[in-house]
């Protein structure tokens, strides 16, 4: 069952036709990738679903109920959390600190929040040897596990995660698709935008691949990964 469907979604940043008629669904329990190159539009297509970017033209459906008019805190609400590129912790923040900022749509429900808390914390156990340091002191790879967190506290349906291995070292790079594997056995569905084509292929279901705001190749991703365009193009195989 297609827990979100986008539908000929055109997005402008002023003049500039950054997102060109884009098609893509996402069914519960998978886990769906975007790839292509710098500028093609992956990072735009997260931020036009969570209600960051407002669509000119185009649906975004969740659960077939249309979201693309619906205010981002609502549509968080509804079930879609995201993890932001570039990480974007609270560095004055501890790591409890940061973890209940993405648990603001509990409302003040304690033993909610604390539920959520150790479920993060048994998916990354350092965020708990951690959780009284502050944010910004701590490594890359432990701020990618706080951003992950904070997304899920909020127990989305769908996990959107924009470039999680971005300036991660190849170990650690490892260590983030395991836990995207692991997080998708919890049964959180999830969008993921990654740039290193070839583990984002590998650790999904499905991938789509996008070209200056179009989807110019879609399918299962085994075969994206044998597709001559794409490891040319992506992996680096001449």
């Amino acid at each position: 069952m297609a827990l979100l469907t986008v539908e000929d979604l055109h997005t402008y940043y002023g003049y500039v036709h950054a997102l060109k008629g884009i098609n893509l669904q996402v069914n519960e329990g998978e886990i769906v990738c975007l790839i292509g190159a710098n500028g093609a539009g992956k990072s735009t297509t997260l931020r036009t679903i969570s209600g960051l970017v407002r669509p000119r033209e185009g649906r975004i459906l969740l659960g077939g109920e249309p979201i693309q008019t619906v205010p981002a805190h609502q549509i968080v609400e509804r079930g879609i959390s995201q993890a932001p590129e570039g990480r974007q912790v609270f560095s004055t923040l501890t790591v409890t600190e940061n973890l209940n900022m993405g648990a603001y749509t509990l409302g003040g429900d304690k033993e909610a929040i604390e539920e959520n808390r150790q479920r993060v914390f048994s998916l990354f156990p350092r965020l708990e040897e951690r959780k009284n340091q502050l944010g910004g002191t701590l490594s890359g790879g432990e701020q990618q596990m706080l951003t992950i967190g904070r997304a899920l506290m909020a127990r989305p349906k769908l996990l959107m995660l924009d470039e999680p291995s971005l300036g991660l070292a190849p170990l650690l790079v490892k260590t983030i698709f395991e836990t995207v594997r692991a997080i998708k056995e919890r049964g959180v569905t999830i969008l993921l935008v990654e740039q290193n084509a070839r583990a984002a292929l590998k650790v999904a279901d499905r991938g789509y691949v996008l070209e200056t705001g179009s989807v110019v190749l879609a399918g299962l991703a085994q075969e994206l990964l044998q597709d001559e365009r794409v490891r040319k193009a992506y992996l680096g195989e001449r």
